[in-house]
């Protein structure tokens, strides 16, 4: 049976910690645009001539 292969180089996992903390900060950061972008849509919808 032939191995998987992961990319070029090889490179330890990270801790399941970061790894945790990581995916949070990034749900937060998609979150945080998805409310700005969609105050921008609404505030132009609304607020321009």
């Amino acid at each position: 049976m032939r191995q998987v292969r992961r990319g070029a180089t090889r490179r330890t996992q990270p801790s399941g910690a970061f790894d945790r903390w990581l995916n949070l900060a990034v749900s937060i950061a998609v979150g945080v645009a998805l409310l700005v972008g969609l105050a921008a849509v609404l505030a132009h919808l609304f607020f321009t001539p």
